[in-house]
């Protein structure tokens, strides 16, 4: 447990796997029986996926887990530790792909992997760039990620400009498709019963008659019956797409080098 005088010498917070500070006391004997990291990280990820980021706190979280406030406070420093550690735990969701696959379907694994992690757990895109990610799943993922993208070929100088292009891809999709679903949630409805209302109210307006033209013939040309069938072709054909982009430069490198 941080005290606020350490806090003010300290201000710049790093990251709870950092943190190797021992601690400041054992704990009490009145502190609750069967509480530790573990257990409050679990009820953090519940909490998280029914009530949003907005609504979490280190008070909701006490309430959920029926002890004080105070007593989280000997397990972590901060809430941003409590946040730093469920993002860490879904990452856990994300399996290495087999070994001998080719980094095609590799690729496509781990990015299939990432976006349903985001669409199931919408939290999770505010807080993927906020934190160091040094936990030891996110490293995992890390190290699968570099994995594949080191087999395909492509020159070292090349290597992150490619996992950026397929996973900065994948983190928007997943996203738009997170919120989109949370909202239609949040309305009651189906996103396919959220997606044509609101289309209904868009027809009213006179002056979006081309755009909705244009989006009616897209979608009829995409296929499928449910918005996330659409979402799903999307998604595989851009990720070929990005994949086919791969190839291309790793045979333009391999002709270069050629020459």
């Amino acid at each position: 447990m941080v005290s606020a005088a350490d806090r003010v010498k300290n201000p710049v917070r790093t990251s709870v796997w950092l943190n190797t500070r021992p601690p400041a006391r054992s704990r009490r004997a009145d502190q609750p029986a069967g509480l530790d990291r573990e257990r409050i990280t679990t009820a953090s990820v519940r909490l998280l996926d029914a009530e949003g980021l907005a609504k979490f706190s280190m008070r909701r979280l006490a309430a959920e887990l029926n002890v004080t406030a105070m007593s989280l406070y000997w397990y972590v420093d901060t809430k941003d530790d409590l946040l730093e550690l469920a993002l860490d735990a879904v990452y856990s969701e994300i399996d290495p792909p087999p070994a001998e696959a080719s980094w095609q379907d590799r690729l496509r694994a781990v990015a299939a992997a990432y976006r349903g992690l985001l669409v199931r757990h919408p939290w999770v895109s505010p807080l993927a760039g906020k934190f160091l990610n040094l936990g030891p799943h996110s490293l995992l993922v890390t190290h699968t990620i570099q994995d594949v993208i080191r087999a395909t070929g492509l020159p070292v100088e090349g290597r992150s400009g490619a996992l950026s292009a397929v996973f900065q891809f994948v983190y928007g999709f997943g996203t738009v498709e997170g919120q989109f679903a949370q909202r239609s949630a949040d309305a009651g409805l189906t996103q396919d019963q959220y997606f044509r209302q609101a289309m209904s109210a868009i027809q009213e307006q006179p002056d979006l008659d081309e755009f909705v033209e244009d989006s009616r013939d897209l979608m009829a040309a995409r296929g499928g019956v449910t918005i996330e069938e659409m979402r799903d072709r999307d998604f595989t054909f851009a990720l070929d797409l990005l994949i086919a982009g791969i190839d291309a430069m790793r045979a333009r490198a391999q002709q270069s080098r050629a020459q």
